[in-house]
């Protein structure tokens, strides 16, 4: 039996999985379908799955980003540009010696649960087209979840061109057009607020009126009002705390010819933006309820009103897909994946998620933490409960969900940063002491 493990995905939350399963001395192998690391990040990957644009920048602060064992470099702004992010990843595993481990141009077509325990992992070279399958005891996810396109389904038909926002790279092309952005996520704010510059003109469809947070509140990055003790207080605190703040800072939307919020604060993913509500302000940009039909070049609002239309892009956010997992053995609906601690299924205790989180801060340290949990395991350091127990619990964070969010597939993988942490923390302890 191959005592290996299988990384899918060599982006950030694959190469710090490798770096836990190397500092524990489990062998491994990562199949990345592009030619080099990064994943999202690598602006124009070859590996098809990048859905960054040129102007991006992260929107969680560069130390709230960074790994723990290498700090990102003093000279990055505090909210690094993505070529800036793809170059600390890049330190990251030449640093710790990473690459060995990873075959480049390679897709895994297909992962089936083996008779002698583990999983047979059939792989394709992306280049020459050969195959093979391997055996392996565990299997580490780490394909992201940012990368097949929801596309909503409008009655009626468009004549114009109409693409998702993943493949969205700069405004350019629309100069001169009229453009409607579907989406009002990180994304959408982005989008539309940079083809505002160049369109004849921009509108935004919205079917929820959110919160505009800006990057900066008072001088400091948003994310670092959150703190370690911040975050143990009563949610109705820290719901009040930044309502007093964002008040200060941003004041009535309604002033800048936004819609008012149709949600309370902390209940649904922020959509954090510094121009919008100025470019709404300015009147270069428009905005409108969601779309109820198409005609022609026609877009028609629940409001009642239309515009001519030349291109829609459509910032809706992404559906959860394992196209190398049979749905008969996992599956995924409504991007409701049902996961202990959000990392592990009940059902098949070696098949690991890490980084299937949407959290209120950046991903990169809590899949850190996911993975070294995931390691330990793997060692027999650690173990997991009982089944009972874990479903039990995938159903209490369920509901736990249900009642604080905004009903949305895009919040069934929502986490707080510091509270996510310390649950892992807790879970890695508790982890060790069923073993000890």
């Amino acid at each position: 039996m191959n005592n290996n493990v299988c990384v899918i995905g060599a982006g950030s939350c694959g190469i710090t999985s490798l770096r836990a399963l190397s500092q524990k001395n489990i062998p491994v192998d990562c199949f990345e379908m592009g030619s080099d690391i990064g994943g999202n990040w690598r602006y124009n990957n070859d590996n098809g799955r990048s859905s960054a644009y040129n102007s991006l920048h992260i929107d969680t602060s560069k130390i709230r980003m960074q790994y723990s064992d290498l700090p990102m470099p003093d000279a990055y702004p505090e909210f690094p540009h993505h070529s800036q992010v793809l170059e600390y990843f890049e330190q990251y595993v030449d640093h710790f010696d990473l690459r060995r481990y990873i075959t480049f141009r390679t897709r895994v077509e297909q992962i089936t649960p083996a008779e002698q325990g583990g999983y047979n992992v059939k792989i394709q070279n992306v280049d020459s087209g050969e195959g093979e399958e391997r055996h392996y005891r565990a299997v580490l996810i780490c394909n992201g979840h940012h990368w097949n396109p929801n596309m909503p389904d409008f009655p009626g038909q468009f004549d114009g061109e109409c693409v998702h926002s993943h493949y969205y790279r700069e405004p350019e092309p629309y100069r001169g057009q009229r453009v409607l952005v579907v989406g009002i996520g990180n994304s959408g704010a982005d989008i539309s607020s940079e083809i505002s510059r160049v369109a004849a003109k921009t509108f935004l469809s919205m079917r929820r009126r959110p919160r505009i947070i800006p990057r900066f509140i008072m001088g400091h990055p948003l994310d670092q009002w959150t703190t370690p003790f911040s975050s143990r207080l009563p949610l109705s605190l820290q719901k009040l705390a930044y309502r007093f703040l964002l008040k200060m800072t941003v004041g009535d939307q309604r002033r800048y010819g936004f819609p008012d919020p149709d949600h309370p604060v902390l209940t649904e993913h922020p959509t954090v933006s510094s121009d919008l509500l100025n470019i709404v302000a300015h009147g270069g940009l428009t905005t409108k309820p969601n779309v109820q039909r198409l005609a022609g070049r026609k877009v028609v609002f629940t409001d009642g009103s239309e515009e001519e239309i030349d291109t829609i892009i459509l910032a809706t956010g992404y559906k959860i897909t394992f196209p190398f997992l049979d749905e008969a053995y996992f599956s995924v609906s409504e991007n409701d994946v049902g996961l202990y601690r959000k990392v592990i299924s009940p059902d098949h205790p070696d098949l690991f998620f890490i980084g299937l989180i949407q959290p209120l801060g950046a991903i990169m340290p809590l899949a850190e933490q996911q993975a070294k949990w995931v390691a330990e395991l793997l060692t027999g350091d650690g173990a997991l409960p009982d089944r009972p127990t874990m479903v039990r619990e995938i159903q209490k964070e369920k509901e736990e969900i249900e009642r604080r969010y905004v009903r949305s597939p895009r919040h069934t993988i929502q986490v707080d940063y510091f509270p996510y942490l310390r649950l892992i923390e807790r879970e890695r302890a508790a982890s060790q002491q069923r073993r000890s």
